[in-house]
C-alpha cells in the first residue's frame, strides 16, 4: 500500500475515529486504527466493540486534491502513537508506505518514522445495516438534543438502562428522554422519514456513544440520516459513519412521572435564577452538599438559601416574573438545577410545583419542546 495524503484531513480523521478506541479493551488489535486505501480514497477504522466510528478522505472534491493513490490496501497502526505522529509531522503532506510483514512508513518532509502494523484481516468488519427505515435531523438539532438530554443520565452502572438516552418516534416525532432517577430531561423534534409509519419505542443509546458523537459533528445544517436496528444504531453523515450498540433492557415509563397539575407556579428570569443558585452553592464544599431551600414570600418575591454547617450560611431574594398559587417551601438538589438551566434556550422559565414533597417541572417560557423533572430533597 502507497499513498500521500494531506496532513491537515488525515490528522481530523484520525482524531475521529480515535475517539472509539478505548485503552481498555481485552482485544488487542482494536487498540489500533484501520487504513484503507481504494481509488475513491482513503478510510480510517477506530472501535472498541460498543462505538466504531468510520471516516472517509475522498480522493479528490470540487475544489481539492486530497490523496494521491499509488498502491491500494490496508494496515492496522497502534491508536495512540499514530495519532501523536501524524499530528507533529512538520509538512503538508504524509506519505504513507506499507511492506512486507506489515511495516509501515510514514514519511513527511525530513521526517520519516518507521511503524510496526497489525494485520488488517483480523480487525472486525463493521456491521452491515439494513437501510429501511431511515429518518434524518438537521446536524446542529442532533447536537442541540444530545446537549440537551445527555447531562442527565445516569453515571452508575447499577442500573445500565439509565446510563443511557431514551429515543422513540410516535407521529413523526422523535422524543429523547433521560433520567438517573432524581432528575429527568425531556426534548421533542419532529423528524423527517423515509417511511410514513416509522415508530420504534424503546430505543436505548448509550450516552458516553452520543457525546462522542456530538464532538464529531460540525454545527451545520447539513442532514444526518439515521438507522435504528434490533442492537445497533448507525449516525451518517457525509464522509462519517458512527455506529454505536444499544443498550439492553426496558427503560422506565417516565410519562407518568410527569405531574399534570400544579399548587404553585413561577415564572423567573433564567439567568437570575442560575446565578441566584450558583452563588447558593458557593459554601458547599467539594460539591457533598448541593442542598438548595426555596421559600415564596410576599409580594412576588422567593428566597434562596443554602447552608452548610461547617462554613456558613448563604440568602439570596429573587423577584418572580410571576407567582402564583400557595405559599410553598422546597429543597432540591442545586447542581442538578444548574445543570438544566444551563442548556435551557429561553429566557424566561416556569416552574411548576406540587408540594414540598412531590417532583416539580421546569419548562422553558418560549416553547414546549423541552422539559425537566427534579425530585426534592428531604431536609429532615
Amino acid at each position: 500500500m502507497k499513498f500521500t495524503i494531506q496532513r491537515e484531513q488525515f490528522v481530523q480523521s484520525v482524531q475521529h475515529v480515535s475517539k472509539a478506541i478505548s485503552s481498555r479493551t481485552t482485544i488487542p488489535i482494536l487498540t489500533g486504527i484501520k487504513i484503507d486505501a481504494s481509488e475513491e480514497g482513503v478510510t480510517l477504522t477506530g472501535s472498541d466493540s460498543d462505538i466504531s466510528i468510520e471516516c472517509f478522505i475522498p480522493k479528490e472534491d470540487e475544489e481539492n486534491e486530497y490523496v494521491e493513490i499509488e498502491e491500494e490496501g490496508s494496515i492496522v497502526l497502534q491508536a495512540k502513537v499514530f495519532a501523536d505522529i501524524v499530528k507533529k509531522l512538520p509538512e503538508n503532506k504524509i506519505e504513507v508506505t506499507v511492506q512486507d510483514q506489515f511495516a509501515t512508513t510514514l514519511k513527511s518532509g525530513s521526517s520519516v518514522f518507521n511503524l510496526n502494523g497489525l494485520d488488517p484481516e483480523e480487525y472486525p468488519r463493521l456491521p452491515q445495516i439494513e437501510e429501511d427505515s431511515v429518518f434524518k435531523l438537521p446536524t446542529d438539532l442532533l447536537k442541540n438534543i444530545i446537549r440537551q438530554t445527555g447531562f442527565a443520565v445516569s453515571t452508575v452502572e447499577t442500573r445500565p438502562v439509565l446510563t443511557g438516552v431514551h429515543w422513540k418516534i410516535e407521529d413523526g416525532e422523535l422524543i429523547c428522554t433521560s433520567t438517573d432517577s432524581h432528575r429527568l430531561a425531556m426534548r421533542k423534534a419532529k423528524v423527517e422519514t423515509n417511511t410514513d409509519d416509522l415508530e420504534f419505542s424503546n430505543v436505548i443509546i448509550p450516552g458516553r456513544s452520543l457525546g462522542e458523537l456530538s464532538k464529531i459533528l460540525d454545527d451545520s445544517e447539513e442532514w444526518i440520516d439515521i438507522i435504528v436496528t434490533e442492537n445497533q444504531i448507525l449516525f451518517k453523515a457525509e464522509n462519517i459513519l458512527f455506529f454505536s450498540r444499544l443498550l439492553d433492557g426496558n427503560y422506565p415509563a417516565t410519562e407518568n412521572m410527569i405531574p399534570t397539575t400544579s399548587k404553585t407556579g413561577l415564572k423567573l428570569d433564567t439567568k437570575v435564577l442560575l446565578q441566584a443558585i450558583e452563588r447558593s452553592l458557593l459554601l458547599s464544599r467539594d460539591g457533598k452538599n448541593n442542598v438548595v431551600n426555596l421559600k415564596t414570600m410576599d409580594n412576588g418575591q422567593i428566597e434562596i438559601t443554602s447552608v452548610t454547617p461547617e462554613v456558613g450560611k448563604v440568602t439570596e431574594d429573587l423577584q418572580a416574573i410571576e407567582l402564583t398559587g400557595e405559599e410553598l417551601r422546597i429543597s432540591f438538589n442545586g447542581k442538578n438545577l444548574i445543570d438544566a438551566l444551563k442548556v435551557v434556550d429561553s429566557s424566561e422559565i416556569h416552574v411548576d410545583f406540587t408540594g414540598a414533597m412531590s417532583p416539580f417541572v421546569l419548562k422553558p417560557v418560549d416553547h414546549d419542546y423541552t422539559l425537566h423533572l427534579f425530585s426534592p430533597v428531604r431536609t429532615y
